[in-house]
């Protein structure tokens, strides 16, 4: 089988959101290895993105989800000392927006600091974050792209830009569902 090469930033988010999905799946379906039907979940999701066929769902659902979880730190689950953490760092360029705020501990959020957050992810070291909290970030990356018309972009006409998220640190893979969670 041939890798397709993904060149735009469109193909590099809708590709990257499409595998969201095939982990969220397994990891609802509590599987333990990816088989046939979460491989064609991402394949139908990828092309029905880049044909406009289909749609990522809004922050909407993600709001009722944040609400759902109350009080806790989206990034460790503590509920100590509980601030507002800006998903997109206001530093970088994200909005000062509720869509773009959850929980976090002082001590993610003093860690994290103005860093990308898929950069953070990285470099703290532990386990993947919760895949709601990749989803929603990535839901703000693909608006943000949108809202400043670079979807269309070659990934290589992007990299000296000043853009609030790192697009080489967005996964487009993710280890076995069963070492995610969603939340």
């Amino acid at each position: 089988m041939t890798k397709t090469k993904r060149e735009t930033i469109k193909e590099h988010l809708f590709w990257a959101y499409a595998n969201l999905a095939m982990a969220h799946t397994a990891v609802n379906r509590q599987q333990t290895k990816y088989v046939m039907f979460n491989f064609m979940i991402r394949a139908k999701l990828y092309k029905g993105l880049l044909t406009g066929t289909m749609n990522i769902r809004t922050l909407f659902d993600d709001e009722k989800v944040k609400l759902s979880l109350g009080t806790k730190c989206n990034y460790c689950n503590s509920t100590d000392h509980l601030t507002l953490d800006h998903i997109l760092a206001q530093k970088l360029g994200g909005k000062d927006i509720g869509d773009n705020l959850i929980y976090a501990c002082r001590a993610c959020n003093s860690s994290k600091g103005k860093k990308d957050l898929m950069e953070w992810m990285s470099f703290r070291g532990k386990d993947f974050l919760p895949l709601m909290v990749i989803r929603r970030y990535l839901k703000l990356t693909v608006s943000y792209c949108i809202e400043n018309d670079l979807m269309d972009l070659k990934f290589s006409e992007i990299e000296l830009m000043q853009i609030p998220f790192k697009l080489a640190s967005i996964p487009t893979k993710y280890p076995p569902p069963d070492k995610l969670k969603l939340v």
